[in-house]
């Protein structure tokens, strides 16, 4: 469909707008992190890397970030494994209420975060009797990271059919060699990139986590929620988030470029 150049310009002008107004916020925590003025005074009165050396022997901001670590990646292997599970069986499966498994496996990631932390704090200390802590932060993180590694596995098993697998079958293979060497390859990528996008949910999240953390688990969101307005600790908060930025940066542009790989391998079929 071709464009006038009316359009175009409209188009292109508010695509500009949209970038300058996400974009130029988070230019300012960068550029924040390295002024001299601890009120972040602007124009900055100097440039400095002191309190990038004040956050990199910060104990407060180096545990939580261990703490951040350690929660994302244990949520992902759980959403890996029961998001790839759950988009397997409603894909080969037809039984009744199916889609309305299909809605309540998405359904966590869209409801508020007040909401989910709200009941899964209830749900753990009034009906399993569990102690706010590591293990809760986990297990609820995994709630909603389970969602993007089912909708990238369920819509990559539609893209492609179950042709393959049938294949497999008919020429003699059990049900776990096909699932090694048939299904899994064919949904390594998008895996990868659920898994890519489930690390960066979970690695920030804070309004779920200040529900089921507890006092005794503090992750790098609610250390850097804690220590914000602290005036001695905000020059460090700054220096935290703008490394957080460009940290951020990989696993979505890595999750980009898998999506773009599957949308390549799905039109050349």
């Amino acid at each position: 469909m071709r464009l006038s150049p009316l359009t175009r310009a409209l188009l292109g002008a508010f695509t500009a707008l949209a970038l300058v107004f996400v974009y130029l916020p988070l230019s300012l925590v960068l550029l924040n992190s390295f002024n001299t003025s601890r009120a972040f005074a602007w124009p900055p009165p100097g440039l400095t890397t002191r309190w990038w050396s004040q956050a990199w022997s910060s104990d407060g901001a180096r545990s939580a970030i261990v703490v951040s670590l350690e929660v994302a990646a244990i949520a992902t292997v759980v959403a890996l494994v029961l998001g790839t599970m759950a988009a397997m069986a409603l894909h080969r499966f037809r039984f009744f209420g199916r889609d309305t498994v299909s809605l309540l496996i998405i359904l966590p990631i869209a409801l508020p975060g007040v909401v989910t932390g709200i009941a899964l704090a209830n749900a753990f200390t009034t009906m399993l009797g569990l102690e706010l802590g590591f293990l809760t932060v986990v297990v609820s993180h995994a709630t909603f990271c389970i969602v993007t590694v089912f909708n990238n596995a369920i819509a990559r098993m539609r893209r492609l059919g179950t042709t393959l697998e049938d294949a497999s079958a008919d020429l003699g293979a059990g049900t776990f060699t096909t699932f090694r060497l048939v299904t899994l390859p064919m949904l390594r990528s998008a895996l990868l990139a659920g898994g890519l996008l489930s690390f960066a949910l979970s690695f920030d999240e804070i309004i779920v986590t200040t529900f089921t953390a507890g006092s005794g688990v503090t992750t790098l969101p609610i250390w850097i929620y804690q220590n914000l307005f602290r005036p001695n600790q905000a020059p460090v908060v700054n220096v935290v988030a703008a490394a957080l930025i460009v940290l951020s940066i990989l696993p979505i542009w890595l999750a980009q470029r898998l999506a773009g790989t599957d949308e390549s391998v799905a039109a050349a079929r």
